[in-house]
C-alpha cells in the first residue's frame, strides 16, 4: 500500500479558530516537555512515556481530549527517536531538539470518521478537541467546512472505486494563520500492461530520456514505416547546476553585506553563516522549492504511461563518488546540489502509483559503447560528442540511455564484456578460449553466471517502498509517519475493509 497526504483548508468559525489556537498551545507544551525528558533520559518508548506523563497532563489540562494527550506523547516519542538518530550520526549540533510547531492528530473516535468515510461527497468535518465528561470522554463537537480541490477529489474517486482507503487519523495543522485538515489515503499500487520502455540518465543540468513506444513498435505500421522502430531520444532541461551557481552567488552577496556588522576588534569576522541575521535572509530563498518542482516535473514526464522504467544503480550517496578527484570547489558544490536520489525516489514512487515498474542496471560502460555497433567510442574535441570507429558521431547521453535499455536483454552480459561481439556470434562455447585484455576470464565467467541467473524480468521486479509525495497548500504537510507503509496502530481503517497488500 502507498500513502498519500492531501491538505484541505478549513473554513473555521471565530469560536473554533480560538479553540484550535488554545488546543495547539496545550498540545505544543506537552510535546516540548516530553521530548526534552525523552532526549535527556534516553527514553523513547511511547508506552513508557505514556505511563510517566499521561496522568500528569490529564490533571494539568482537564479540558483537553484524552486522545489528544495520548497522540501528543506518541508524537513526542517519534521526535525524540529522530533527534537521537541524527545526533548519533553527527547531524545535530544542539543538545536537544527545538519543537517550534506541531500538528494536532485526531484519531477516528475524535472526529466523524465513520460518517465522512461513508459519504459520497464529503464537504465538512466534525472534530472534538475538548472534553466535558469524566476521564476525558465526551465533549462538544465543532463543525468546519472544507475547501476541497482537484487533488482531494482525485483520491476520493479512488476511494469510491475501491482503489484506496481513508486512514482513520486526521491531522490538523496551522500555516500562515490558516488551518488545514490533512487526510491520509492508503492507495493500492496499480497493475497495468507496459505501454513503453523508458530509460533515463540524470546529469547536472539535464535528464536524458530514451523512450520506446511498445504498441507502435509491435504494430503492423512498423512494417512499412520504420521511423516507429527508432527510440525517441530527448532531454529534459533541469538546470540544477545553474540553480546552485546562482544561489551560491546570492549567499556570497549576503555574506559580504553582513561582514561589517560582525567584525571583531582584531579584524577577523564571525562565521556569518551561523548568525541569526544570515539565516533570517537565507530562509526566504526559494532554492528548495524550485528543486522540488523540477524533480516532480521530471517524474511526471517519465511516468506518463505505464511502462518499464530503467535507470542506473546510483548507490546510497552518488555525489561522493562523483566528486573524487575534482579540485574546483564550485564544481564540487554543483554536483553535491544535484538531487540524484530525489529524482530516483520520486520516479519509483510515481511508478508504483501509476502501474509502472522500475529496474536498476549497472552504470558500467553505458556512455562509452556505441549502442548500435557495440564498439568502444573515441573522444572528440567536444566532450559531449563521441566518435564511433565505424564512422558516425554519438551523443554521450543518448548512448547511455540506449545502452541501459540493452542491459535488460539476455545478451547484455556479452555486450558488456566484449566490444566487438555481434549478435550472430553469441556462442559461449565458441568464445570459451578467448579472453578480454581488460577483464580477467574468471570475472567474465562470474558475470555470465550472475547476469544469466539474476536478469531483470517484469514479473520479478524489485519491491519499492513508496513515500507519500508532498501535497499542496499546507506547505507539503510534512508528516513523516504519513509517508511510511501503514501499520495497524497508527492509522485506522474503514470497518469491514481489510488491508490489501500491493
Amino acid at each position: 500500500m502507498l500513502r498519500r497526504a492531501v491538505a484541505v483548508e478549513l473554513e473555521a468559525t471565530k469560536e473554533l479558530n480560538k479553540l484550535l489556537y488554545s488546543v495547539e498551545a496545550m498540545y505544543l507544551s506537552i510535546v516540548r516537555e516530553v521530548v526534552a525528558y525523552a532526549v535527556e533520559h534516553n527514553v523513547t518508548n511511547p508506552t513508557q512515556l505514556h505511563r510517566l506523563f499521561y496522568s500528569k497532563y490529564r490533571r494539568e489540562y482537564p479540558s483537553l481530549n484524552s486522545q489528544l494527550v495520548i497522540q501528543a506523547i506518541r508524537q513526542s516519542s517519534e521526535i525524540a527517536k529522530s533527534f537521537i538518530e541524527k545526533k548519533r550520526r553527527g547531524l545535530a549540533s544542539k543538545p536537544y531538539p527545538e519543537v517550534k510547531a506541531v500538528s494536532i492528530r485526531f484519531v477516528e473516535t475524535t472526529w466523524n470518521y465513520e460518517q465522512f468515510a461513508s459519504s459520497i461527497a464529503p464537504v465538512r468535518i466534525v472534530i472534538s478537541p475538548i472534553s466535558t465528561g469524566k476521564r476525558g470522554r465526551g465533549g462538544r463537537r465543532f463543525e468546519a467546512w472544507l475547501r476541497l480541490h482537484k487533488r482531494f477529489w482525485q483520491y476520493w474517486w479512488r476511494v469510491l472505486n475501491g482503489e484506496a482507503e481513508l486512514a482513520g487519523t486526521l491531522i490538523v495543522k496551522r500555516r500562515a494563520n490558516k488551518w488545514y485538515a490533512v487526510f491520509i489515503f492508503e492507495v493500492k499500487p496499480r497493475e497495468a500492461k507496459p505501454q513503453s520502455v523508458v530509460s533515463f540518465d540524470i546529469n547536472e543540468n539535464t535528464v536524458a530520456v530514451g523512450r520506446v513506444n511498445l504498441p507502435s513498435t509491435v504494430d503492423r505500421v512498423a512494417g512499412w514505416n520504420r521511423q516507429y522502430m527508432v527510440p525517441e531520444l530527448y532531454t529534459i532541461k533541469t538546470d540544477f547546476g545553474r540553480l546552485a551557481r546562482r544561489y551560491g552567488r546570492i549567499r556570497d552577496t549576503i555574506t559580504e553585506r553582513l561582514k561589517p556588522l560582525y567584525t571583531l576588534p582584531n579584524g577577523n569576522h564571525v562565521n556569518i553563516a551561523d548568525t541569526r541575521e544570515y539565516r533570517k535572509r537565507v530562509k526566504h530563498l526559494r532554492e528548495k522549492n524550485r528543486k522540488i518542482g523540477r524533480v516532480r516535473h521530471v517524474a511526471n514526464e517519465l511516468i506518463k504511461t505505464p511502462g518499464i522504467i530503467i535507470t542506473e544503480e546510483l548507490g546510497e550517496n552518488p555525489q561522493e563518488s562523483m566528486i573524487n578527484g575534482i579540485g574546483r570547489d564550485e564544481l564540487r558544490h554543483r554536483i553535491k546540489q544535484t538531487p540524484f536520489k530525489s529524482i530516483e525516489k520520486a520516479v519509483e514512487d510515481k511508478a508504483l502509483e501509476r502501474g509502472s515498474r522500475v529496474f536498476h542496471v549497472s552504470a558500467y560502460r553505458n556512455s562509452r559503447v556505441c549502442p548500435i555497433h557495440f564498439t568502444r567510442l573515441e573522444g572528440t574535441s567536444d566532450w559531449h560528442t563521441l566518435q564511433c570507429p565505424l564512422g558516425h558521431l554519438v551523443d554521450r547521453d543518448h548512448a547511455s540511455v540506449m545502452n541501459m535499455a540493452w542491459k535488460l536483454t539476455p545478451e547484455a552480459w556479452a555486450k558488456g564484456v566484449w566490444w566487438d561481439l555481434k549478435s550472430e556470434e553469441m556462442n559461449w562455447k565458441a568464445r570459451e578460449g578467448d579472453s578480454n585484455p581488460i577483464i580477467p576470464y574468471p570475472i567474465v565467467q562470474y558475470l555470465h553466471a550472475a547476469l544469466k541467473e539474476f536478469k531483470a524480468s517484469f514479473e520479478q521486479s524489485p519491491a519499492m517502498l513508496a513515500r507519500g509525495t508532498p501535497m499542496n497548500p499546507a506547505r507539503e504537510a510534512n508528516e513523516d509517519w504519513a509517508r511510511k507503509p501503514p501499520t495497524p496502530h497508527k492509522a485506522g481503517r474503514r470497518p469491514g475493509m481489510g488491508l490489501s497488500i500491493g
